[in-house]
């Protein structure tokens, strides 16, 4: 086996959280891996709405950190939300000096648009759905210039390596097809969701979850895992992953209708199609379950300003045969984002020394039980750039380390994961349906070993039965009601006794 010493930070993923990390250890060195080529196989890149940013005159960090605490229904770290929209708006500006293309306003200032649960209209876009690729863009260019960062493409994370006294030194990756050992003085983890772990996801479909599974194998803090958003409105055309009709074209004035053509948000919630996402998600899926079906009726709000400014959306559409000038588009909620993950301070530190964790595969307690629209852009900005600051000051690593390692998921068994937590870890859960599929996973796990996507699903599975209420993206049919706030905070050996333990708010 290849061995490499790294004197620097070793950043795993290569999306916004991960290269804004990169660039903020500078001058420290810094190794990127990314399993993709820059740009592609993160979520970042397919990110529509854009960055939320309080910008406008009208405006300010603590009404966004206000709207963000209210979305998160009752778990949001009031002090994370504050520190990440305080520092939003120097993030776009950092993002915009770039190179990114925000859109303008005729006298110079950042087009805002209006989203879900927002008081003001503050999400920063580009050309209406292209905020993440042309951000995305703009970064990757910025990563390849800086001469302290060296990225390696087409390399897997398989294992983390750790010492005697627990303290993260390295990890164990496939670099072209070739297992190597890299040591560094600090590995980020920025390794994104757990949208594959789901039948219908609008992630790309190798976001396994195994940053977060790998994490908790080796003993760190895994916090909420069990809160899972849902995009209401996916585009139901069946491509694996499914095209995304950004919640923009909403605050545009779009409305949802069932097959008949009638509206029925309404009778959900007041605010009608500008509710919160989950709340949302559900109505979609009732109308679905219901046989009435649902609808993204955008002909009137948008129409024949489609092409120029939603071409993602429109572009999706076409290709399945639905023109959305004309046509309502058929919509499902669908795996979105995953507010759980390892749990992370301020500056991106875990639980086990030397490990850090930025952006989605992070839980820094900014999400809460339902992530605000567009916040997800903005924490991988803020938190990305904080942790790879305080990881460029971490001491040489130990030499003398083992390798905490997992085997795969054959297709197959992944093939049914995806199904089974679709159906009993999807928008609305039951005991029963966890119960099987902690059994399926269980099963899995002794015909297979325990995978990292294994270990993620049962985070997620054991944390949903255990908790029982009703709470943001959480919802229990035998449980509706809500309970005192409360954070799941959890390791691995805590999910093997059915008594999870919780933390206060």
């Amino acid at each position: 086996m290849e061995r490499l010493r790294h004197d620097g930070v070793l950043v795993v993923g290569a999306g916004l959280a991960g290269l804004s990390a990169a660039l903020a250890a500078a001058p420290a060195r810094v190794l990127v891996l990314s399993e993709a080529p820059l740009n592609q196989g993160c979520s970042s890149a397919w990110a529509q709405g854009g960055l939320a940013v309080a910008l406008a005159a009208d405006d300010a960090p603590e009404l966004h950190a206000s709207d963000t605490v209210a979305a998160g229904a009752g778990l949001v770290d009031p002090a994370m939300a504050r520190l990440m929209a305080e520092e939003g708006p120097a993030a776009v500006h950092r993002l915009a000096a770039l190179g990114a293309p925000f859109d303008r306003t005729v006298d110079g200032g950042f087009a805002q648009s209006l989203e879900a649960a927002h008081g003001r209209a503050r999400v920063a876009r580009v050309k209406g759905d292209q905020a993440g690729r042309a951000i995305m863009e703009a970064v990757t260019v910025a990563v390849r210039a800086a001469p302290h960062i060296e990225v390696r493409t087409g390399a897997r994370l398989t294992g983390l390596l750790q010492d005697a006294q627990g303290r993260i030194c390295g990890v164990l990756a496939l670099v072209a097809g070739r297992p190597v050992e890299i040591t560094a003085r600090a590995v980020i983890l920025a390794t994104g969701g757990i949208g594959g772990l789901y039948a219908v996801t609008t992630t790309p479909a190798e976001l396994l979850g195994e940053g977060l599974g790998l994490a908790a194998l080796a003993g760190a803090q895994i916090a909420d895992p069990e809160f899972v958003q849902f995009h209401p409105t996916a585009i139901d055309i069946g491509r694996d992953p499914a095209p995304l009709a950004t919640e923009a074209l909403r605050g545009e004035g779009a409305v949802l209708v069932n097959a008949a053509g009638a509206r029925f948000m309404a009778g959900y919630h007041p605010a009608a199609e500008l509710a919160p996402r989950d709340v949302v998600a559900r109505a979609i899926h009732a109308e679905r379950e219901a046989g009435r079906g649902a609808f993204l009726d955008a002909r009137d709000a948008v129409g024949a300003r489609f092409p120029d400014e939603f071409p993602a959306v429109f572009a999706a559409c076409l290709g399945g045969g639905i023109d959305p000038r004309r046509q309502p588009i058929p919509v499902a909620p669908a795996c979105h984002y995953h507010m759980g993950g390892i749990a992370a301070d301020a500056e991106g530190r875990t639980s086990l020394p030397g490990l850090y964790a930025a952006g989605e595969c992070a839980s820094t307690g900014v999400h809460g039980a339902n992530r605000l629209a567009s916040n997800s852009l903005l924490e991988a900005a803020v938190f990305g750039a904080r942790a790879g600051h305080a990881a460029a000051s971490e001491a040489p690593a130990a030499t003398a380390c083992q390798v905490v390692t997992a085997p795969g998921l054959p297709p197959a068994g992944l093939a049914a994961l995806r199904q089974a937590m679709s159906r009993d870890a999807g928008v609305v859960r039951d005991a029963p349906g966890l119960n099987r599929l902690l059994d399926l996973i269980t099963a899995l796990a002794g015909a297979h070993g325990l995978s990292a996507p294994l270990v993620a699903a049962r985070l997620v599975t054991a944390s949903a039965l255990a908790r029982q209420e009703s709470r943001g993206g959480h919802f229990r049919t035998d449980f509706t009601q809500s309970q005192a706030p409360r954070r799941t905070l959890v390791t691995l050996r805590d999910i093997a006794d059915p008594a999870l333990r919780f933390a206060a708010e």
